[in-house]
């Protein structure tokens, strides 16, 4: 049968307990060979704030655990390799270290991940939350095939 959705079934929120939303997240694997750095991040992003999602809101955290494999094979277009700049300062007069992107790959290609998917993530309280269900291995991934997650490409 059709259910037909009416004016007044649009102005009903669904409400989802938190209960339930820790109870049932989904875990996801992505392996990152081959893929540029952009787009995987949004996918990444997507995961871990519940975009996929029905009952998806700004205020509650209904995102998943993501999983991202061969994290040192990713791939950028054009000269980023040597124009993206990662730039830290101590707050010292001259101390601003500047680190290209193709050095940060071979140093900690987990960070440039990170960091893509932290800027992609909203400025909010739950952000802290979010990127500790982000899971990030240069290799296969070790120690979490007890959660038989769910591969996506």
């Amino acid at each position: 049968m059709l259910q037909y959705i009416t004016k007044q079934d649009l102005n009903k929120t669904v409400w989802v307990k938190p209960q339930y939303l820790k109870e049932n997240r989904k875990w996801y694997v992505i392996d990152a060979t081959g893929q540029t750095l952009g787009k995987l991040a949004v996918k990444v992003a997507n995961l871990l704030t519940g975009k996929n999602k029905p009952f998806v809101c700004d205020f509650w955290d209904c995102g998943d655990y993501v999983i991202v494999e061969n994290v040192d094979k990713i791939v950028v277009t054009g000269n980023k390799l040597k124009d993206k700049l990662y730039r830290a300062h101590s707050g010292y007069k001259g101390h601003l270290k500047e680190i290209p992107l193709e050095r940060m790959l071979q140093k900690n290609p987990e960070r440039v991940i990170e960091l893509a998917v932290k800027g992609m993530l909203p400025k909010n309280k739950l952000r802290k939350e979010r990127l500790k269900r982000l899971k990030l291995f240069r290799g296969q991934m070790k120690g979490y095939e007890h959660v038989s997650p769910e591969r996506i490409d």
